[in-house]
Order: C-alpha cells, then sequence, then structure tokens
C-alpha cells in the first residue's frame, strides 16, 4: 500500500461531516491494506506514530525538500523509517535523524509530505478518533464493534487487534483476554455539574476523592510488578514506592487502578506538575525518591488472586480491592444517596486540596478504555476572563476558519498582556464563524498560520489549573482551557490578571 492511498484517506475524511462516512472511507482503506500494513495504517490514519515519540518536532521540518512528482513511498517501508530515526541516539544522531527525514520528505508527493508533516507534529485532527477507527476496523473486518473494542481494551493496542480481526476474524478477536503484566485501557469518567446532577444520574452511589495526580495501573504476579500510565507506558522502574507497596499486599496476583500523588509533610498535594514531574523522570529513581516521595492511593480492582473483575459491579470490584489493599492504601469513600451528605464528601476533599469528587455507580462493570456513564467527575470550575492576542488557522474539518486561541491576561503592571497558552476546545461551528469574522477585522499582522490581532476581544475560558510552564512568559500555563462565550460587554481593560492566575498557581484564590 502506497503512503498516497492514506493522505487521501485522510483528506477524505477530514471533508466528510458524517460519522458514518468518515468509517466507511477509513473501512476502505484498511481493507485495501496488505496484512503486515493494517496496524501502521491505524495507526497512521489515527495521527499517530506507532513509536509514539521519535525526535522530530517542528523545526526539523522547516526545510524539506520539493516535493516527488509520482508517489512511491510504501506505508510499510514510511514505519521502519520512523522507527530509525527514533532509534538514533548519541553524538551526531540529530544529523542523522535529519537525513534520513530529508529522504523520507524527497520520495514524497506533496499530499504525503503535508501528511507526513501533519502526523510527525500531531496536527493530523480529521476526525477519526479512537471510537471512529474502532468501528472503521469492525466494517473492515465484517465483525460487531463491541467486539473489537472489547479486544482493544484488553490488548491496549487497536493496530494490534485490527491486524488480527482482518486476518482471523472473530475466533482471532476471541482470544484476547485480560493477562496480568498486560495493562488495559483505564476506564474515564464523563463529567456531572454538581453532586446533586451526578446522583440523579447514577444512585446509590460511591462518592470518592477526585486526586490531582498520575492516574497509574499495578499488575502484580507473585515477585513480578509493573506499573503503567494512563498511555500504558511502563514505569516501574521509576516508582520504587508502588511497587513496594504492590509487593506488600496480602496476594498472589492482582490488576489495581490508581493514582500516583506527591503529597506535602501535611498531607495536601503537591501541584500535579510536581507528581508529573517525578513519573516522567528517567534520573536515580532513589535520589528522586528522596526528594519528591510518592504516595499510591488505589481506587478499583480489575483480578485478584486469579478472579477477573472486569465485568462484575462496581460494589464487587470494591469489596475484591478492600480485602486485598489496607485502608491507608485506598481513596475516601461514601457510599450514599444523599446529596447533602455527597456534598459534605466533596467539601472535605476540597478542605484537603484536591480537585473533587468521582461519583460512582455501585452497578455497572468496568468500561475500560471508555467515559462511562457509571463514573461522573465533579469539580469546581475555575474560569477568567482574558483577551484574545492571536489566533491560528484552522486545518482539517475547521480549515477556512480562524481557530486556536493565544490567551492573554492583563498584567497591570505595563498594561499589556501575558500569554497563558491556547485553545479550540469549546468553540461551536457559530463560535468559529464569528470569531473568523470578528478576529480577521482586529488582525494587525499574518503569516500565514499565526493571525495577530489588536488585544481587544475578551473571551470567557474554564480551566482545570494552572501549571508551571516556561514556555511563557509569565511562567505558568492554564491546563485544559477551553472556550465557554465570548464577552464583547467587557473591554480588555477589566480582564483578569497575571496576579489573579499566579494566585490559583499558588493555591491562594479558590475557584470560581
Amino acid at each position: 500500500m502506497l503512503l498516497r492511498d492514506l493522505a487521501d484517506t485522510s483528506e477524505a475524511v477530514a471533508t466528510t461531516p458524517a460519522r458514518l462516512g468518515k468509517v466507511e472511507r477509513l473501512a476502505g482503506a484498511l481493507s485495501r491494506a496488505g496484512p503486515r500494513e493494517v496496524a501502521v495504517a491505524v495507526a497512521f490514519l489515527s495521527g499517530e506514530l506507532r513509536q509514539r515519540q521519535i525526535g522530530v518536532g517542528w523545526a526539523s521540518l522547516r526545510d524539506v525538500p520539493e516535493p516527488a512528482a509520482e508517489p512511491s513511498l510504501g506505508v510499510a517501508e514510511v514505519d521502519a523509517t520512523f522507527e530509525r530515526i527514533g532509534r538514533q541516539a548519541g553524538a551526531g544522531s540529530q544529523a542523522e535523524r535529519r537525513r534520513l527525514l530529508a529522504e523520507l520528505f524527497a520520495r514524497g508527493t506533496g499530499p504525503e509530505q503535508r501528511f507526513l508533516r501533519q502526523l510527525l507534529v500531531g496536527e493530523l485532527r480529521q476526525g477519526a478518533l479512537e471510537g471512529v477507527m474502532v468501528d472503521a476496523v469492525a466494517r473492515a473486518a465484517g465483525l460487531p464493534a463491541r467486539d473489537v473494542r472489547r479486544a482493544a481494551m484488553l490488548r491496549g493496542d487497536l493496530g494490534t487487534v485490527a491486524e488480527a480481526a482482518l486476518a482471523g476474524g472473530a475466533d482471532a478477536l476471541a482470544a484476547f483476554r485480560l493477562e496480568v503484566g498486560r495493562p488495559v485501557l483505564p476506564m474515564l469518567a464523563q463529567t456531572a455539574e454538581s453532586v446533586d446532577a451526578a446522583l440523579d444520574r447514577v444512585h446509590p452511589a460511591a462518592v470518592e476523592w477526585k486526586l490531582d495526580g498520575a492516574r497509574v495501573q499495578v499488575h502484580r504476579a507473585r515477585a513480578d510488578v509493573g506499573v503503567f500510565t494512563r498511555s500504558l507506558d511502563d514505569i516501574t522502574t521509576r516508582v520504587p514506592e508502588v511497587v513496594e507497596a504492590a509487593l506488600a499486599l496480602p496476594v498472589t496476583s492482582a490488576v489495581l487502578d490508581g493514582e500516583v500523588i506527591a503529597l506535602r509533610p501535611d498531607g495536601r498535594p503537591e501541584p500535579f506538575q510536581v507528581t508529573a514531574s517525578r513519573v516522567g523522570s528517567k534520573g536515580d529513581p532513589a535520589t528522586l525518591r528522596a526528594s519528591v516521595p510518592l504516595s499510591v492511593v488505589l481506587f478499583d480492582a480489575l483480578h485478584v488472586d486469579g478472579r477477573d473483575l472486569l465485568d462484575r459491579p462496581g460494589a464487587e470490584r470494591f469489596e475484591a480491592l478492600a480485602a486485598a489493599v489496607p485502608e491507608e492504601l485506598r481513596v475516601p469513600r461514601t457510599v450514599t444517596d444523599d446529596p447533602a451528605v455527597a456534598a459534605a464528601a466533596l467539601a472535605e476533599a476540597l478542605a484537603r486540596g484536591h480537585e473533587g469528587v468521582m461519583v460512582k455507580s455501585l452497578d455497572t462493570a468496568y468500561e475500560a478504555g471508555r467515559r462511562g456513564a457509571g463514573w461522573l467527575k465533579v469539580k469546581p470550575r475555575h474560569t477568567l476572563d482574558l483577551v484574545v492576542l492571536a489566533v491560528e488557522r484552522g486545518h482539517g474539518r475547521r480549515r477556512g476558519w480562524l481557530s486556536n486561541l493565544h490567551l492573554g491576561a492583563l498584567d497591570p503592571a505595563t498594561g499589556g498582556f501575558v500569554m497563558l497558552g491556547k485553545t479550540f476546545k469549546g468553540l461551536t461551528d457559530a463560535m468559529l464563524t464569528w470569531q473568523t469574522e470578528r478576529l480577521g477585522e482586529l488582525a494587525v499582522a499574518d503569516d500565514g498560520w499565526v493571525v495577530h490581532v489588536r488585544p481587544e476581544l475578551v473571551v470567557e475560558v474554564a480551566f482545570d489549573g494552572v501549571q508551571t510552564s516556561p514556555r511563557y512568559p509569565g511562567g505558568v500555563a492554564l491546563r485544559f482551557a477551553r472556550v465557554l462565550r465570548y464577552r464583547e460587554d467587557k473591554r480588555a481593560a477589566v480582564a483578569d490578571t497575571i496576579d489573579t492566575v499566579l494566585q490559583i498557581h499558588a493555591g491562594t484564590r479558590a475557584p470560581g
């Protein structure tokens, strides 16, 4: 299969508004792929590399050769080149990466070069999200989507599942089982505006503290322990505290879901970035542990001592967890259908410095890899009125619109603005249409990608927190910012200030 086929499919998917149409185009491409190309095609069309990261960013793509006249790049060949690029290390590795990249791009046509560039920098957003791709794999293989979804959850790799489904059909899918030592995709939560709203949807329920830590899945098979992140990366050697805790449990085999979190001496959480930095560091674990110790907090059991629990109700899974894990390692939990009791649990979690609560059904199974209706997160929302400083041109489905907003807070010391990050989240088609026209009127410079505008337009933004970031001049950035509405009734001079943002970062300003 030529890369041009995937590039054309990606372009067609991007311009196809209907989900069914996207599924049909993706399924067609998968059906044309060879047995050894299916997994690569799934990854590429999902906007991912099978190698995850290969050390190539925007800077490496500034000067690429002129496009080739005719397509000649094979899909497997491109994947193999990415593998070679990712293996480069040591002296001269950067030059070798650039050489391999130049050779690859020299053989790409214009559409292929565009596809490769978007793929390498994570900008291939044409709507082929995992749920759509699962349906496409099912369509291409002629199998029920639920069977493909479950196999992908158990294997943690849709590409491998697609390869098996297209080659071996239903029997190949049925061979995927929960294996201790192989991580599965974690269950995710939907959002509720309040504990009252959550209990209207799920009751009675378990109300658990929502910690702002790093999600981990802990596997133990006798003396062997594996610790995996939400994205299924193996971090076992980085978190000796978790390994020791797992080995101390009175079990021989287990798969447990939870979080690791850095806590201050008073038990309050450190900022999320402290935990993330510790978990992501590849330095000496003993040294890191001495400076930033981690605590493990567990809240679900997927397997205990030979018994698979994925399909069991939440209450039964927690009973198994409670039998295997001491209380000091379990998340604080209250079972109730009383909104007042749930509100008190939320208040206590917030008073201890945590994000909010999770409201969990006692009856639902563990819906791995999905935002199940049985788990609802409730946390107070931070909002700020910020000023649009610039906007990036959209691509894929948003091509033709001005999309990704550069957000700034007022600096009262200078009267200028301090950039806090970017977002395109929360924007409806109507908002995109309106802001394209309005920001076009405010434009003062345009480099073909970023349109800089007069800092006049105020936008109300919700976000989950503020984190340290050397990337921006204020040293901080918003976490998970999304647009709520434009505030044309407000002037930029009354926007929220960088001082307010720094107070939120320091934990001295309550949400609101």
